[in-house]
């Protein structure tokens, strides 16, 4: 671990040089919002950079820095910030109005979308963010079966729901017992990419199982990918036991194909749970699912015979149906230039991370499929990334989220936990910058390293 005094002294020093009006800006936020953020994710030591445009592949601050962007938006933009064809759909329809609370054909061209693409969605409800599609496709699946216990992952984030929260990496590094809120006594978290700890819980539970919900591509955890045979035990094991299995591809689909990652494993779930991409850069969820289980939700069904899902006075907001159909419409018509280009990217991009690193004498490991990536400090070289368990007790979580973070950000690049997503508008001049500077903090880390970190 880095000591606070010396992070302050030699990490943190050019970064408090080069952001004057956001360390002001920060100072003002604190005095009306915790912490100065309303997203605990946003915040970094010392203080966040507050962004001021973007364009492409790249953000300017409030101090007028330029920074090479991998966060992207919670890995949203896809196509970059500000891209041409959504900018263009949005200034052309904003004289209909901001928002009208009423049904409106764009939303129907979005579902159809998605229904078109996503191999088992039948019918779609949208909501306002990814964290309430996880909500009603928890509360969904136990109106269907009329059953209370989830099963999801250690290390799994599905939003800032009170039981998807249970055994996410915040809670994997808590050492203090707390008592259980009434949801997470009915979620049971298992570990990631094994199979025999998997049908134990759902056998286990069966009488009383609703649903086990996966990451297909753990997100927060590392983008580590399921192995296909877990997935397949997981779904066939759920179908024998009569619950139901949700994906959350929040974050998945349409990124690593027009299908997602059911697509590319070849597994289809009952409900899938949807956001990011799909709103083209504007708030929105949506949940996907087998007609027979989303129809529970009809509001012409019977009070005692249905479920509330959905809502919210946001919910289908013109705009974000709008940009949503123009991007899934840009990533059709584009699919065959799009999806190799991300993945060759993707791959070189790992593989020249990890090189850059060993070029230096520190091991790092870049974990990641297609355009997603992100970088670890494994604490031993017998370490293999299969979990978000490995990558939160196993790995030097201090040394990326800050170390990593803020040299970068002095070098004019943004990351989050050492990695993100790779969009269209990077080029291969824009990935060389960003290996380069990986280079030049990996030789800077080494370097300091026997000064400034405590031994043993």
């Amino acid at each position: 671990m880095i000591k606070d005094g010396k992070m302050t002294d030699f990490i943190l020093q050019e970064y408090r040089a080069k952001t004057i009006k956001s360390a002001g800006m920060y100072k003002q936020a604190c005095k009306v919002m915790a912490s100065g953020v309303s997203n605990n994710i946003r915040y970094h030591p010392p203080y966040p950079c507050y962004f001021a445009r973007g364009k492409g592949s790249r953000f300017w601050d409030i101090d007028g820095n330029e920074y090479l962007d991998f966060w992207m938006g919670h890995y949203c933009n896809i196509l970059g910030h500000s891209p041409e064809p959504i900018m263009s759909a949005l200034r052309e329809n904003m004289d209909i109005g901001l928002h009208c609370g009423l049904v409106t054909p764009h939303q129907v061209e979005l579902a159809e979308l998605i229904c078109r693409h996503i191999p088992s969605a039948e019918k779609v409800r949208f909501c306002c963010s990814g964290t309430e599609s996880t909500i009603y496709a928890l509360r969904l699946a136990r109106f269907y079966t009329q059953r209370n216990k989830i099963i999801k992952m250690e290390g799994a984030w599905h939003g800032a729901a009170t039981e998807s929260t249970t055994g996410n990496g915040q809670d994997l590094l808590k050492t203090k017992p707390r008592l259980l809120s009434p949801q997470e006594a009915q979620t049971i978290v298992v570990p990631f990419n094994d199979v025999e700890m998997i049908i134990q819980a759902i056998r286990k539970h069966a009488d009383d199982l609703a649903a086990v919900i996966v990451e297909p591509i753990v997100g927060k955890g590392g983008f580590i990918p399921a192995n296909e045979e877990y997935l397949q035990t997981i779904r066939e094991e759920t179908q024998k036991v009569g619950a139901l299995l949700i994906f959350d591809e929040i974050i998945s689909a349409f990124r690593l194909g027009l299908g997602g990652a059911q697509e590319l494993f070849g597994v289809l779930p009952d409900i899938t749970t949807l956001g990011k991409i799909i709103g083209g850069g504007l708030p929105i969820g949506a949940i996907a699912a087998r007609a027979d289980i989303l129809e529970r939700c009809s509001p012409t069904l019977r009070k005692e015979d249905r479920v509330l899902i959905g809502g919210g006075t946001f919910s289908c907001l013109p705009l974000a149906m709008m940009a949503g159909t123009v991007l899934i419409k840009h990533l059709e018509r584009n699919k065959d230039q799009i999806y190799p280009s991300l993945e060759r990217k993707g791959d070189w991009t790992r593989k020249s991370i990890e090189k850059a690193f060993a070029a230096h004498g520190i091991d790092a490991r870049c974990s990641g499929i297609g355009s997603l990536f992100m970088t670890h400090f494994p604490l031993r070289q017998d370490i293999e990334l299969i979990s978000p368990n490995q990558a939160y007790f196993h790995c030097d979580v201090q040394r990326r989220e800050v170390e990593l973070k803020i040299r970068l950000l002095d070098r004019g690049v943004f990351v989050m936990h050492g990695g993100g997503a790779i969009s269209i508008a990077h080029s291969w001049d824009d990935l060389n910058i960003f290996i380069e500077r990986m280079g030049e903090v990996a030789h800077e880390m080494q370097a300091c390293s026997s000064k400034y970190r405590e031994v043993g």
